[in-house]
């Protein structure tokens, strides 16, 4: 049988985007997350920084990972907020995902995303959502019993 990890790294890899930015999930347990990225060139902006939109990446997939530890794998993200504290510049960006509060429908998760220079972390952003569970294991909306006239 798979662990929980083993788990996870397949459902990441089944996402290209995750793919293209070398997504790698290192934790992966019952309340939390961990995902790694490794920084090169083509993932930073005009003034050297790692942009936003990567940033914003890893954190909602990492809070996705948190609240589906939790509510089991058919998860969306529901809403976030995220907040750019430092500039990002490093060797590798690690967001770090942790269930706050959980009910049957939902998780409200946090993330730090760090960057590492490879001695030491720096904090450059956190960010603050909510993971809802699907109501079909597809995706799918239920269709209606209602018929028309």
């Amino acid at each position: 049988m798979a662990t929980m990890l083993e788990l996870g790294e397949q459902i990441l890899a089944a996402q290209p985007f995750s793919a293209l930015l070398q997504a790698r999930l290192t934790v992966f347990a019952e309340g939390t997350a961990e995902l790694v990225i490794p920084i090169r060139p083509q993932l930073l902006q005009q003034h050297g920084f790692v942009h936003g939109g990567v940033l914003s990446y890893a954190a909602d997939n990492a809070l996705t990972f948190a609240g589906g530890s939790v509510l089991g794998p058919a998860v969306v993200t529901s809403e976030y907020k995220i907040n750019y504290i430092k500039p990002a510049q490093g060797q590798t960006l690690i967001a770090r995902a942790s269930v706050i509060a959980t009910g049957k429908r939902q998780a409200v998760c946090r993330c730090d995303l760090f960057v590492s220079d490879g001695e030491r972390e720096t904090l450059c952003a956190t960010a603050l959502g909510t993971i809802a569970r699907l109501s079909s294991p597809t995706g799918e909306a239920q269709e209606s019993t209602a018929t028309s006239t």
